[in-house]
């Protein structure tokens, strides 16, 4: 007699696996690609606007007169004390074009010109710019006679005469009075001579000018500084 089948055994159910997301790294790449082409396309815009600027920039600029060097009220301007330079344009200023530099040499500035500035029309004027409605008088002035290198075009100024030769004071009063002085303004200095002599332009009234030129012609004037302030 055959025996009954055995039931068949039921297989274990296999593990349940988690599902995992597949991914590609194609975004990634093509994400990375769009960042690169955006930040391209910025620097390009912002050099571009760089560069315009540069341009508008070198543009609005323009060529004008520069002082070289310090050049003292009343002297005249050389070759030398000028130089050109290139500014932004602006409204506020009005410096002397680059353009009329050449007739500009002999001019005399009104005022002290400084190293580095610019040169505008206001520091130039008529003549010397100082004592042109009065009287020039040449002096020649001896040693001692004057401060030593401290006159400057500009500087206050007493003429004052001295004694003649041989003259002598007659009593206490023509002792204490006082000297006969005229007042002038310096307009130019001359450099010392061998014995250190200079000859000093003074502008003064025009009634004075020809006493004082009297005096001078007579080797009688010395040079009295006025306080600067």
């Amino acid at each position: 007699m055959d025996s009954p089948a055995a039931p068949p055994v039921p297989r274990p159910a296999a593990p349940v696996r988690p599902e995992v997301a597949i991914t590609t790294t194609a975004p990634v790449k093509r994400e990375r690609r769009w960042s690169v082409a955006a930040l391209c396309i910025v620097l390009a815009v912002v050099a571009g606007l760089g560069a315009a600027a540069a341009v508008t920039s070198a543009s609005d600029r323009t060529k004008v007169i520069a002082i070289a060097r310090d050049v003292p009220a009343g002297q005249a301007l050389t070759a030398a004390d000028l130089r050109v330079a290139e500014v932004s344009a602006d409204a506020a200023l009005s410096p002397v074009p680059a353009s009329q530099k050449a007739p500009l040499v002999g001019r005399r500035p009104a005022v002290d010109l400084r190293q580095g500035g610019l040169l505008t029309a206001s520091q130039l004027a008529g003549g010397s710019g100082l004592g042109d409605d009065k009287q020039q008088v040449g002096v020649q002035v001896k040693r001692g006679q004057a401060p030593a290198g401290t006159l400057a075009p500009g500087d206050k100024v007493l003429a004052v005469t001295t004694p003649a030769q041989g003259e002598q004071s007659s009593g206490k009063a023509s002792a204490e009075a006082p000297p006969s002085t005229v007042s002038a303004v310096v307009v130019t200095v001359s450099r010392p001579d061998a014995s250190g002599n200079v000859v000093v332009n003074l502008a003064v009234a025009v009634t004075d000018g020809p006493l004082l030129a009297t005096r001078a012609s007579q080797g009688r004037i010395a040079i009295v500084r006025e306080p600067r302030s």
